[in-house]
C-alpha cells in the first residue's frame, strides 16, 4: 500500500487541525511532542457493546493498556476514515464488508506524557463504526487482547471500567461522547 512506507512520519498540525508538514514519528513522540493529528476508532456490535483492544507489549507508549479498538495516525494526503478502514483490516482483520459506515463524531487536542518513554500531543478525531459482522482476526504485533464490554455501562458509570488501564485518548473520548456524530 503507498501508505506503508510514509508510516515513519505524522502530520504536524496547528491548534486547529491544519497541516503544517511532517514529522518524524518517532521525533513528534519525543521530549515534549510536536503536535500531530490522529485518530481513535470506536467499534461496535448491534447490540451496543464496545470492543476493547488491549495494545500490544511490544508498544514503545501505553503498551498493554486498553484503547478504544483502533488507534493510529494518518499519514499526509491520507483521511482520518481512510487511515481507519486501514487500520481496522490490518490490526483486526475487519473488511469493509462487516460494516457499511465510518462516522467522525467528536475532534479534540491534548497532551499527556507516558513515564519516560514519551509524549502524545495530538489533536485525535474520533471515529464510530458499527459491525453487521463481529468476526474478527487480531494481528499479535498490534493486539494483546480484546473485550466486548458494554458500552452504556463504561460511558454512564467511569469507575466500571477503572480496573483496566485504558490510553488517554480513549478515555477523553469516552467521556466527550454526546453519542451524536458531528458530521
Amino acid at each position: 500500500m503507498e501508505h506503508e512506507n510514509m508510516r515513519e512520519n505524522v502530520v504536524a498540525v496547528d491548534e486547529d487541525d491544519n497541516p503544517t508538514g511532517t514529522v518524524n514519528r518517532l521525533e513528534a513522540h519525543t521530549g515534549d511532542g510536536i503536535r500531530h493529528r490522529a485518530f481513535t476508532t470506536l467499534i461496535f456490535d448491534k447490540s451496543g457493546r464496545i470492543l476493547l483492544a488491549q495494545r500490544s507489549p511490544e508498544k514503545r507508549l501505553w503498551d498493554d493498556h486498553w484503547d478504544g479498538t483502533v488507534a493510529s495516525h494518518p499519514v499526509e494526503g491520507q483521511s482520518q476514515k481512510e487511515a481507519t478502514r486501514q487500520r481496522l483490516a490490518e490490526e483486526l482483520g475487519i473488511t469493509e464488508e462487516q460494516y457499511d459506515n465510518v462516522r467522525i463524531t467528536d475532534v479534540f487536542e491534548y497532551k499527556r506524557y507516558f513515564e519516560n518513554q514519551g509524549v502524545e500531543h495530538e489533536v485525535c478525531t474520533v471515529l464510530k463504526v458499527t459491525l453487521d459482522d463481529t468476526t474478527i482476526d487480531p494481528d499479535p504485533e498490534e493486539v494483546a487482547g480484546v473485550l466486548w464490554a458494554p458500552y452504556k455501562r463504561l460511558y454512564e458509570n467511569p469507575k466500571w471500567y477503572r480496573q483496566l488501564d485504558l490510553c488517554p485518548w480513549f478515555e477523553i473520548a469516552v467521556r466527550r461522547d454526546t453519542q451524536d456524530s458531528v458530521e
